[in-house]
């Protein structure tokens, strides 16, 4: 159908990809447990414009430029694993001032409804840019969509442009779906958290190690 081949292992591997643990679904989560699901809305915006431009350059041929300069590839790996390696320290950072906040503030009796944030607020953080650049700086990503999407595209068929986007569409929706439950279960992990700050640090810590991991995973990457 339009060109598409075997949907339904297609939806398949859509769900098993998507649900591994990853920069952008850990940067949502994170961003939801400590601001809330209005500002993880502004990360699933940028994750969405990020990886459908990322899909673009795929069909585009991006991913033959990038296999024919591994120059330019190891040099897009290398910013993408420092930018990674950046917030997983920012992360880090705050995870030790909240922490370091709540053995000298232990926080008072709270209402179940109250909720609050499990490091100290940066109020000028912007996660859009964050979220965007996260999603950009992957060059791995690139080659990834376009040799995930080839196996289900009918050589044949004579728009393949249209088998692309339906494919490209049925990611987008299922990542932003997942991506917006994330959202949710951050905000009631906030609430949880409100009354158990050393837990919501150790959590924060968690997530940086993990972006500390994905620096280094991308580092290691080859084409």
């Amino acid at each position: 159908m339009y060109g598409i081949v075997d949907y339904p292992l297609y939806f398949i591997g859509v769900l098993t990809i998507i649900f591994l643990p990853g920069p952008n679904s850990m940067y949502c989560l994170a961003v939801a447990t400590r601001s809330g699901v209005r500002e993880a809305t502004k990360t699933m915006a940028a994750v969405f414009i990020g990886d459908s431009i990322l899909m673009a350059l795929a069909a585009g041929g991006a991913a033959s430029v990038l296999r024919t300069n591994p120059m330019l590839f190891n040099v897009l790996k290398i910013i993408g694993g420092l930018y990674l390696a950046y917030l997983g320290v920012q992360m880090l950072r705050d995870a030790w001032q909240g922490f370091q906040a709540a053995l000298s503030n232990p926080p008072p009796n709270r209402q179940p409804e109250q909720t609050m944030q499990i490091t100290s607020e940066q109020p000028h953080e912007n996660v859009f840019k964050h979220a965007l650049t996260l999603s950009l700086m992957n060059p791995k990503a690139i080659l990834f969509f376009l040799s995930f999407f080839i196996p289900f595209v009918d050589p044949n068929y004579p728009h393949p442009a249209l088998s692309f986007l339906l494919l490209a569409i049925t990611l987008q929706v299922v990542s932003m779906c997942y991506l917006f439950m994330l959202a949710i279960a951050g905000s009631k992990l906030a609430t949880w958290f409100g009354g158990k700050p050393k837990v919501g640090a150790a959590g924060l810590a968690l997530v940086g190690l993990l972006f500390c991991t994905f620096a280094v995973k991308l580092g290691f990457a080859v084409i």
